[in-house]
Order: C-alpha cells, then structure tokens, then sequence
C-alpha cells in the first residue's frame, strides 16, 4: 500500500507525521519504508539518521544528434512541445535543459540521426534504521525538472507492506507527481490562516485526483477556529489531531521528534492509520478480484 503525506504548504510538520506514521506501523510489525520525494529540500533522513547502504546516480535520456546522418528536414524540431531541439542553418541544436524526454524527436526523424544518451538528473540514496527501509532523493545542483527523479525514487522498495512517499509541499507539478497512484493521501496541515488557504487548494487538488483523503491537524490548539469549521461545511475529514506540545519542539530541534510522538501522542497515529485501513482492504480487495 502506498500512502502519500502532503501538505499546501511547508513546516506544517509533514515529515514528522510522516516518519511517526511509519514508526507506527513498523512497531506493529509490517514491513515499511519511506520514500523521501522532496528531491529539491530532503529531509526525512535528518531525523531517521539512516546509515546510507548504497547511493546511485540517476538520469533521464536526451537527444544527441550524428550531423552526418542528419538532413535538416525539421521533424523534430516541429514535434517538441518544448523547444529543447531547434533548427539553426539547418542543423538541429540541442538544449538538454528544455528536455522532458519523451522520445518524440527520435522517433520521428527520417533518417534514425537521434539517438538518446543519458542526462544525469541527481541521486537517490537508501538505508535503514529501527525496521524502517528509506530512499531519498536529492536533485542535482543547478536541476530543475523535479518529476523524474521523483519518479525514480518511487520505484524502491515496491515489494513491501506499507511504502510512505513524504512529498513535496504545495500543489505543483512535483506534488502530483509524488502522490500519483496513492492508495490513500494524508493532508497536515496547522490551524492558522496561511494553513487554512493552503489546505483549501491542497483539498482541490486530491480531490481533482480522485485520491481518498484525511486530514491531520498539527500543533493543534493554537485558537484558529476557521479550519475546522472549513472542513466541516466542506466534507473534509479530520482524522486526528496532534497538540501543540513544547516538548515535540524540542525534540524535533534535536532531530528526533517522531520518539516523542510516539510517546506521547502515539493514539492519535492510531487514529491515522485507522483512517488508512479501509483504503488497504479496498486494495487488498481490488488485487484478489
């Protein structure tokens, strides 16, 4: 099962739900691993403290031209939605940076002068700690085209139970990307009004989706009403909250904030995986029929 943990904005704490979630369901005895899809701001490893196994590059195929075969025709020029390969005199001149890799030029020239070479986008790292397997991605410096490595960094660990896929905050491309096929989407999110705006376009996304849903209140308590409310005049489900609590500040400066969840708020990630249940039996059902 693949469970996406999201949020419409960064520091609602989606990363510590994440890694309590996985702490929780480890404990329990499935087999998990958390997928870090934030290849532009990683960060899940700084609080598992994973000994990193094994690192491998990652990349995505370019174009790359033989000018003696090349006749200048144009077809590839006119079939990039991109402009990543442009005639000049005749001659095409690749822009490796405008690439999305679709393979279209290639496949329309003439006379087979493309072929694709491979264009290094980042790299993913793996390891493990406590009975939680983990893959990061990080994009390589100067990188802008997300969506790719995060691809990549969602093929790891595709046997196991429960794989946690920490995404991106917001609700751009990269974000639909990493929760794409999710069994179920968790939302964090934080009473205040920049939670609130953030969560209303979070909530039109999923839902645009098609992806079930719930939402986790982080640092609970802190007197905005108007979230709550918002949820409740729009279906929008709240399945636990998780209090302001000094002590999970603390403890998350000291990198080891999902312990002290588990702690002391380890039945409210109960309640989370609760949530999450009847998505795993419609799952489990869908693959036996």
């Amino acid at each position: 099962m693949n469970i996406a943990v999201a949020s419409g904005k960064g520091g609602t704490g989606k990363t510590t739900i994440a890694l309590s979630l996985a702490r929780y369901i480890a404990h329990n005895g499935s087999r998990v691993a958390v997928l870090d899809c934030d290849v532009e701001e990683p960060n899940v490893n700084l609080f598992l403290g994973a000994a990193i196994e094994r690192t491998e590059r990652a990349g995505v195929p370019v174009p790359s031209v033989d000018p003696a075969a090349c006749t200048g025709c144009g077809a590839c020029e006119r079939i990039c939605a991109f402009s990543a390969i442009v005639l000049i005199n005749e001659r095409p001149l690749v822009l490796p940076d405008m690439c999305h890799s679709c393979g279209g030029c290639a496949l329309v020239c003439p006379t087979a002068a493309i072929t694709e070479v491979p264009k290094e986008i980042g790299d993913i790292e793996y390891g493990s700690r406590n009975g939680i397997d983990y893959a990061g991605g990080r994009l390589a410096i100067g990188g802008h085209l997300s969506p790719p490595l995060i691809n990549q960094v969602k093929r790891a660990y595709g046997s196991y139970d429960v794989r946690i896929l920490d995404c991106p905050p917001g609700t751009s491309c990269p974000v639909i990307e990493a929760a794409r096929g999710a069994d179920y989407l968790v939302l964090v999110t934080e009473p205040t009004p920049f939670g609130l705006n953030d969560l209303m376009l979070a909530v039109d996304m999923v839902r645009a989706m098609g992806l079930p849903f719930g939402v986790v209140i982080n640092r609970d308590g802190m007197g905005n009403a108007d979230l709550e409310r918002w949820c409740g005049v729009n279906d929008v489900r709240i399945v636990a909250r998780v209090p302001f609590d000094r002590r999970i500040a603390e403890e998350y400066s000291r990198g080891d904030c999902a312990s002290r969840i588990i702690e002391c708020y380890g039945e409210q990630i109960a309640l989370v995986a609760a949530a999450i249940a009847p998505a795993a039996n419609h799952d489990r059902g869908t693959h036996a029929g």
